[in-house]
């Protein structure tokens, strides 16, 4: 069977992958920028589709000799009219798979009673398209708790950061979250099992105010978590912004689905697929916690964030460029782990309490921040974030190029090349701005005395670490 697999530079189908080439199925990916896929083990494995589903065209090509398909996209993030465009490309995708035997689609839990929120009804209305149109699967989970899900980094964080949490009453409403691994458990069985319809998922039933303690009981944090009746999501969701790695854009969509009871009905899951027996919530956090610590993070949620192309620069005319390059006695792999080893928890060598300055504003006007820090201490792949930066390109062992994602006036990117030299290696590092117009202009030359002196010492400290 050929399946393709929608989203799979995300979350989830960044893990969905290799699975089901384990189960001997042909993989399709659709993906919009092929070089998001580079680095990953399965790359050479699955065949590549390029293109966006809202072309109607695209979809056709896509879904083109698959007999099965993973539904796994939204556009939650790509303006206030993503339920229009969640629509439009569902509506797309039935029309393309007429021919399908199966969609299995992932969406979200309802709540039982009162309305759901704006992100949660869309994803509802989608499953909707799809089951009317195909035979289509709809599993519906709520948060989902695995290393690197938005949901868990955001619980994560505030425990790690806020010692006496002043949270909205709603915290103390069931809630129904389920580990990373039940889920592509019950995504993988689906293709086996055939369309089922909507099958509601889940774990434990526990309150978020309980999510919020078990996670700090794990990690031997001592936390008072104090319920208040005044705290309305779109004000916790920025004091999450400010607090933890997860933008506004995100953390309201996880604010509004909890401000009511938000629990599943798993009777018809266990009678479908027996084989699946959700683990509890504290195991779920501990396997969670030990991935992070022995960095085994295969995908995190900022994979799917990354919505602007993945440019490749090669005339770099018009760009204002500084470039800066050492001899360094040591091997370029040496060179290269260094400078790919940059940002997260090990900082950025030199002027760190600039780079947290620069990362707090960012914040304050609705940039990412430094709160994302890295998938891997070194280990990058094309498309994941560190800190405010996107990687654009990698070459393994000789060349890194970040994309900057904070708020500026035009666009910006750094790059590192490890080159062999004379038995050594020459570190060639470039920063590059390109100004959107007059104040993009005033901005770069404005900030150049600082910027110069921090890229001097960046570049040199780049060198002494690699000789260490």
């Amino acid at each position: 069977m050929k399946i393709l697999v929608t989203g799979a530079t995300g979350y989830i189908g960044g893990r969905l992958v290799p699975l089901l080439l384990e189960q001997g199925y042909q993989v399709r990916v659709l993906v919009r920028d092929p070089m998001r896929i580079q680095g990953r083990p399965w790359a050479a494995l699955v065949e590549v589709a390029v293109g966006d589903l809202e072309d109607a065209a695209t979809a056709q090509q896509a879904l083109a000799g698959c007999q099965a398909a993973f539904y796994l996209v939204h556009s939650l993030h790509s303006g206030v009219d993503y339920a229009e465009r969640d629509r439009l490309i569902a509506s797309n995708f039935v029309a393309a798979g007429k021919h399908l035997n199966h969609v299995v689609y992932l969406g979200g839990l309802m709540p039982r009673a009162g309305k759901g929120s704006k992100h949660l009804t869309s994803r509802a209305e989608v499953g909707k398209i799809l089951r009317e149109g195909l035979p289509t699967t709809e599993f519906r989970a709520g948060p989902i708790i695995g290393s690197g899900s938005a949901s868990f980094e955001m619980v994560r964080y505030l425990v790690a950061r806020v010692p006496l949490m002043i949270a909205p009453r709603w915290i103390l409403h069931d809630i129904q979250p389920i580990a990373i691994r039940d889920i592509l458990k019950y995504l993988v069985g689906a293709v086996a099992r055939g369309p089922s319809g909507i099958v509601e998922i889940g774990g434990d039933i526990v309150t978020f105010k309980q999510i919020l303690e078990v996670v700090a009981q794990v990690q031997g944090y001592p936390r008072k978590v104090i319920p208040i009746p005044v705290m309305t999501p779109t004000l916790a969701a920025e004091w999450i912004h400010l607090v933890t790695p997860i933008p506004r854009t995100v953390a309201l969509p996880l604010c509004q689905g909890i401000i009511s009871n938000l629990t599943a009905d798993t009777r018809r899951a266990s009678e479908l697929f027996p084989e699946v027996h959700p683990i509890t919530y504290r195991y779920a956090v501990e396997l969670a916690l030990g991935k992070i610590e022995r960095g085994e993070v295969e995908t995190t949620w900022s994979f799917a964030l990354g919505e602007g192309p993945t440019y490749e620069l090669v005339a770099w005319e018009g760009l204002n460029r500084e470039t800066r390059s050492v001899r360094v006695p040591a091997e370029p792999e040496k060179v290269y782990r260094t400078f790919a080893s940059l940002g997260g928890d090990r900082g950025w060598l030199v002027w760190n309490w600039a780079w947290s300055i620069r990362g707090f504003i960012d914040q304050l006007v609705g940039g990412p921040g430094l709160r994302r820090s890295r998938r891997h201490a070194h280990d990058l792949l094309p498309g994941e974030s560190v800190d405010f930066w996107r990687v654009e390109r990698v070459v393994p062992g000789r060349l890194l190029r970040l994309r900057a994602e904070m708020k500026l006036p035009g666009g910006a990117w750094m790059q590192w090349e490890a080159l062999p030299e004379d038995g050594g290696t020459r570190l060639v590092q470039t920063a590059l701005f390109a100004p959107n117009g007059f104040w993009g202009y005033v901005y770069w030359v404005a900030l150049y005395p600082i910027h110069g002196r921090i890229f001097s010492d960046l570049v040199k400290a780049i060198a002494r670490a690699a000789q260490r």
